[in-house]
Formats: C-alpha cells, structure tokens, sequence
C-alpha cells in the first residue's frame, strides 16, 4: 500500500527546506540525520519544531527533510515554513492558526547588496578630516 505523504517547501534568506510529512512515531530527520545531531543550538531545534508543537502534531508524523543553501539559523527558518506549509495539506483546517503564529509568511528579508565606492552594504570609507 503506497503510504499518504504531505510536501511543503520552505525559504528563509538563502536556505530552501524541503519538507515531507509522513504518518510515523515523530522522527525529525533533517539531511539523513537527526535533528538533535544536525543543529547544534537547541533554540534551532526549538524553531523548526514550532508549527508541530503549536498544531500538537508532534509524535504523529515523522518529519523528513532535505535543506540546502544559507547557514544554519536560516536553514531552521526555511525548515519551519515548510513543516507549516505541509501541515496545511494535512488539514487545512490549522491555517488560522498556523497563520496569526507567522509560520506561513515567508520572511522576505535579504542580505543587502554591496554597494560601490562603500566598504559594505552602507559600511562608508572611512572619514579623514586631514
């Protein structure tokens, strides 16, 4: 029998979370290993649990996930707003829910480009009087 699985993709900066969900015992895989082992800050760990916890999915889908792309905090970032968006193919009853928490958002926020003539982003040489 072909097992019922649920897809949402996430982004956060730079990073792309692909995100499965499927009927299981709660195990967070995150690139072939397991989220306590793949993120090191346990408020990491805290972030990409949020939608599970907040909709009290936890312990009823395993969740599988495959990131790619920006650093770590973005990454958590990018893997909670994609568990959000497959909870809502699970049931789309949770979106209220899902969406006064801000899990369904996609956090628009980009590193600022560097501009010419500047040292960074807006960072300006510095300012010789003589």
């Amino acid at each position: 029998m072909a097992q019922v699985q649920y897809y949402g993709t996430g982004r956060r900066k730079h990073s792309v979370a692909r995100v499965r969900l499927v009927p299981g015992d709660g195990r967070f895989i995150v690139n072939g290993r397991d989220l306590d082992e793949f993120f090191g800050l346990e408020t990491l760990k805290v972030i990409a649990k949020q939608p599970l916890v907040l909709t009290e999915t936890e312990g009823k889908y395993d969740v599988l996930v495959n990131v790619d792309g920006g650093g770590y905090t973005g990454q958590a970032g990018a893997i909670r707003h994609g568990v959000a968006r497959a909870l809502l193919e699970v049931d789309p009853e949770l979106r209220s829910t899902l969406k006064s928490a801000g899990f369904l958002t996609r956090d628009a926020r980009m590193k600022e480009r560097k501009k010419y003539g500047l040292k960074g982003a807006r960072r300006a040489p510095q300012f010789s009087k003589r």
